[in-house]
Parts: structure tokens; C-alpha cells; sequence
């Protein structure tokens, strides 16, 4: 056999397998910490700590967990302190007091004027710092020093594996990390673990426009977000009998808190008698106190029958137009003394609604009578067979409620019509599943073909082309940020199988083109690959249908098939064709 040259096509099945290891970018020995978020414009970012970066250690607390990093973080954290400042506000001088934990929400020019603030902070645009904590401060450099008295910035130095940062904050970094992952491919909730619901908005008036449906998607985004939950997928899907769904998707969360936190529309009403004082959402509400323990918690626990009940309460901020609304409504209702004679309070309550459900009732002191008041304390119950379980209930709960008065109620209510849930456990085991089956179909392909044939020349090539099939379609969806399910996987082998009958072609034709002499080469290669372009073509067709099939479960099988298909129709096909065909004349 003479020498070997690679022809031009197996030179870009070559360039397309390496494109697709850089995509890929296996890492099997990855371990630690790795950087999932950062705080855009904080500090951590300005000195070079990014996503996707391995923490090592933390003010030289060596990292090689997750619980490591968070009680490192822990250990950045402050106590809430009160923070007091006496500011001119249109041409008046007011005090205003509120906790400070890691930030003191606001920043301020030259001359103290404050020229934007966080809505937990109280201060105004525009407003004029005096003093803080009873000291008073003439300008920039003496407010600087007197908020360091009260939250002094610490040193914070984080070391990566690809940076070395140390910066002054005044708290812990807002970074969020997971286990370092060992590729860039994602894997979906099959292979993962989690949650997966299929929602249907549910319409008065019957008709769910696309625009509708990306407000709804808008708000399941926040509501998740703020309960915590970034590990997650949503989008629209349709049927072909014009049906819309929302189909999400989220790590690490059971049925219960899903039905819980999205399969409700929930609708927050503070009502006064039969009026709406105000409603969930920053309309109405423009600061919810959460995860403070000097503004939200559970206040109080008793016993009763059967078991415990304690309660929770939170602080909220309401918006100008509803301080005043409530103000307008109180200023209607009588005053009246309590039992002890001494509390006088309004002849309502202010109940508070969630879904039309009786959540709470909360008396309203007298001296809020007629008063634009835009601080109102939030509480509810939570019950439980002992005092902690009573106490996680009530926790929940609360936690639900912040949630939903940060987020507003949705715009439809929600019908689920199917629910899901994958342990992380038995994601482990279907991955490992998957690479197994895939791996016992590659050999049970290279026994059927050397029986069949009889030759490692055929062989070997054969299953060659067939793994770089697999690792180019891997390195597409990693470059795509696809999400590898059991259904994309089953894709995967579907299109080997494919590769598979078309390499057969092309091995046939090019051994009958070498018992026949005179038979054109040419016109043997344009056999095989009609027979393989119209195998393709009604291949692709075949996958369109199920593309919206069970409200797009199956997008995935449909999606890895097609390109598959697509990728050993002009890459891996043609460069064993030419490899084929060398070969055998050799």
C-alpha cells in the first residue's frame, strides 16, 4: 500500500471534530467549586473574577465544597444594625431610620445629596444627608467615614484558578457557585434530576395571545428567581391542535413546591371591608423585607390541640398611591377600644387575601386613621405536629407570600397537566445508562460489520466515522447550549443507526466498483449518495411532525436526529466515502 494522503474531506471532518472538542471541553477531572454567577459591576467582577472559575480559597480558607464556600461567605455576613440619618427633604428636615445588614442601599455626590438609593433604603432621590448616627457630616469624605464607623469594609480576597482578587466590601459577594462541571454539554432534567410541569394558561375569554404568553413566562421567571430557584428552564410549547403550554423545567425542587409556588395564580388583595387598599406586584408594593432577620421571621409560636402554631410577620414599603389609598379608606372607618380599654384601634381590619382565601386579619391602630403610612407589617400562621415543624411551615409560608408580593399574581390562572419529578440519584444512573447503551450499540455495530465483511480496514474506519458523528453532535449542542435528555440521547443512537445503513451503501458501491474495473467510480459515489440524500430527506421529514408532538416532550429526539442526520450527510458520510474508497483500491 502506498503512501496515504488525506483528501479534502476527511481534512474537514478533522477541522469539525476539533471545533467540536473546543466546544465540548472536556474536563473529566474537574473538581471543587466552580463560579456559576457573579454580581455584574461589583467588586469580585472588577478584579477579574468571572463564571466559570474554580474557587480555591476564600480570606485563605481553603475551598473544596460547596459548604465550604457558604460558610466561608457566613463568616463575610453582619448582624443587622440600625442606620439613622437626619436629611433635608424639600426644604424640611425628617429623620429616617432603617437596618443595614451588607449595604446601605443608597449612594451620594459630593455635597451628600443622594442620587439613587435600593427601595429597602427609605432615603429619596434628591434627599440631603445631615448626619448619620448622630454625627454630623459636611461632605463626601466625612460621610464616607462616618458609614465605615457603622459597616467598616473588610478585606476580602478570593483566589481562583484563574484569578487573584482582594477588594474592600462591607459584606459577603454576591456569587453563586455549583460542583464543577466537567464539560460544557448541559444535561436535561432526565439526566440531571429535578422537576418538570406542563402548564396550560387558562383564559377568561378563551384566547391566549403569543404576547400573553411571553408576560406569563416573564412573571414564572421572576416568581422562581426570587424563591430562590436559578436552575431552571422555561418555555412556550404548542400542539398541532393549536394548544399553547408552558413547559418548565427545574433542578432540585419536589412536586409539592412546584404545585405550591406556579400551578396558582397568585393574587395578593390587602382588603378594608370590600375595598382594595392595595395588591401583589411593584405597583402597589415597592419594598418586601426578606431573608432579614431584623424585618422578617417567625415572631411567636403556641400550643394548641393536636399541636403547634406559630406566626411569621415581614415588613412591607407601599407605593405613594397606595399609602394614600389607604389613607383615603381608614379615614372613613371609627375608632373603637379594645377589651383592655387602653389600645384604641379602627372598627376594621385590614384581611389579607391570597387566591380569595383568608390568609390573615390584621388590626389596624388607631392613630393610622387618615395616615399615608408606606410601612405596613405583613404576618400570617403556619401549624405543625411540634414546635419545629410548626416553625418550618410557618417559614414557608411567609416565604411564599414575599414571593408572590414581590412578583405580582400572573396573568392566567394554571391547569397542570403533567407533573414530573427525577431524583439526582436516578439522573446518575440514566446518564450512566445512556453511555453504556450507546457504547454496547457501537459494538454491537463493529461485530455485525466484520462478520458481514471480514476486514479491520473496513472496520476500523467505520467505527471512527461513527464516534466522530457522536462527538460533533455533542459539540453542537454544547455550542448551542442544548439540553441532552433521554430524549435527545435515543436522537443520538437513532442517527448511528442511520450512519450506520449509509456507510454500507458507500462500502457496497465501493466494493463493486472494485470487482468491476471498468465500472466508474464517480458514478458508483453518486448511487450511494442519492440512496443516502433521500434517506436524509425522509428522514427530516419524519422528525417535523413530532417537533410540536406532546407539546414539545419529545423536541429533543426530533432536534438530535436532524442534525445528526445533517452532520453525516455533508461531513462524516463524504470523508468515509473518500477514506472507503482509498482503501479498498489499495
Amino acid at each position: 500500500m502506498g503512501k496515504l494522503k488525506l483528501p479534502i474531506r476527511v481534512w474537514i471532518l478533522i477541522a469539525f471534530l476539533l471545533l467540536s472538542l473546543l466546544a465540548i471541553k472536556p474536563s473529566p477531572y474537574a473538581s471543587g467549586v466552580q463560579i456559576k454567577s457573579v454580581e455584574p459591576g461589583s467588586e469580585a467582577a472588577m478584579e477579574g473574577i468571572a463564571t466559570g472559575q474554580i474557587v480555591k480559597t476564600v480570606n485563605e480558607r481553603q475551598i473544596a465544597t460547596i459548604t465550604d464556600f457558604k460558610n466561608a461567605m457566613a463568616l463575610l455576613e453582619n448582624q443587622p444594625l440600625l442606620f439613622s440619618s437626619e436629611v433635608k427633604r424639600k426644604d424640611k428636615i425628617t429623620v429616617v431610620e432603617y437596618n443595614v445588614t451588607n449595604s446601605f442601599g443608597f449612594s451620594a455626590d459630593e455635597n451628600n445629596t443622594i442620587i439613587s438609593s435600593e427601595t429597602f433604603s427609605k432615603l429619596q432621590q434628591g434627599d440631603i444627608i445631615l448626619s448619620v448616627n448622630d454625627i454630623e457630616v459636611e461632605n463626601k469624605t466625612s460621610l464616607d467615614e462616618a458609614l465605615n464607623k457603622i459597616l467598616p469594609q473588610k478585606v476580602i480576597k478570593i483566589t481562583t484558578d484563574k484569578a487573584n482578587a482582594a477588594f474592600l466590601a462591607r459584606g459577603a459577594p454576591k456569587i453563586t457557585v455549583g460542583v464543577a462541571a466537567k464539560s460544557n454539554l448541559k444535561k436535561g432534567l432526565d439526566l440531571e434530576g429535578g422537576t418538570r410541569v406542563l402548564l396550560k394558561p387558562i383564559s377568561a375569554n378563551g384566547t391566549v395571545s403569543d404576547k400573553d404568553i411571553s408576560d406569563l413566562i416573564s412573571v414564572l421567571g421572576n416568581r422562581l428567581n426570587v424563591y430562590g430557584l436559578t436552575d431552571m428552564r422555561i418555555r412556550s410549547a404548542a400542539d398541532w391542535a393549536g394548544e399553547t403550554f408552558i413547559l418548565i423545567e427545574i433542578a432540585g425542587v419536589s412536586k409539592e413546591e412546584v404545585s405550591e409556588l406556579i400551578a396558582k395564580q397568585g393574587r395578593f388583595e390587602a382588603r378594608i371591608g370590600n375595598e382594595t387598599v392595595f395588591e401583589g406586584g411593584k405597583k402597589d408594593i415597592t419594598y418586601v423585607c426578606r431573608n432579614d432577620g431584623s424585618c422578617s421571621g417567625v415572631i411567636q409560636c403556641q400550643t394548641f390541640s393536636g399541636g403547634e402554631s406559630c406566626t411569621f410577620q415581614f415588613s412591607i414599603h407601599l407605593s405613594p398611591e397606595a399609602a394614600k389609598k389607604h389613607a383615603d379608606i381608614t379615614n372613613k372607618l371609627d375608632i373603637v377600644q379594645f377589651e383592655d380599654n387602653i389600645k384604641e384601634y379602627l372598627n376594621e381590619s385590614l384581611d389579607l387575601y391570597l387566591d380569595n382565601k383568608l390568609v390573615d386579619s390584621l388590626q389596624i391602630s388607631a392613630d393610622l386613621k387618615g395616615s399615608e403610612t408606606t410601612a405596613i407589617a405583613i404576618s400570617g400562621p403556619g401549624t405543625g405536629s411540634d414546635r419545629n415543624a410548626a416553625i418550618d411551615n410557618a417559614a414557608a409560608n411567609m416565604n411564599k407570600l414575599q414571593t408572590i408580593l414581590i412578583t405580582g399574581s400572573l396573568p392566567f390562572d394554571l391547569e397542570i397537566v403533567k407533573l414530573d419529578t427525577i431524583s439526582p440519584v436516578l439522573g446518575k444512573d440514566f446518564t450512566r445508562n445512556a453511555v453504556q447503551v450507546i457504547l454496547i450499540a457501537l459494538l454491537g455495530i463493529a461485530l455485525v460489520i466484520f462478520i458481514r465483511y471480514r476486514s479491520f480496514r473496513i472496520l476500523i474506519p467505520l467505527i471512527v466515522t461513527v464516534a466522530s458523528e457522536i462527538i460533533i453532535i455533542l459539540g453542537f449542542a454544547a455550542l448551542i447550549q442544548w439540553n441532552l435528555d433521554m430524549a435527545a440521547i435515543a436522537g443520538i443512537i437513532a442517527t448511528v443507526g442511520t450512519g450506520v445503513d449509509a456507510q454500507i451503501v458507500i462500502i457496497d458501491e465501493v466494493m463493486k466498483g472494485k470487482k468491476d474495473l471498468y465500472t466508474n467510480w464517480k458514478a458508483r459515489m453518486k448511487r450511494a449518495f442519492f440512496i443516502i440524500f433521500v434517506s436524509y430527506a425522509v428522514g427530516v421529514v419524519a422528525m417535523i411532525p413530532l417537533w410540536n408532538a406532546g407539546a414539545g416532550l419529545v423536541r429533543g429526539f426530533a432536534l438530535t436526529t436532524i442534525i445528526g442526520m445533517t452532520i453525516g450527510v455533508f461531513i462524516t458520510r463524504p470523508a468515509f466515502a473518500a477514506i472507503a474508497e482509498k482503501l479498498i483500491k489499495d
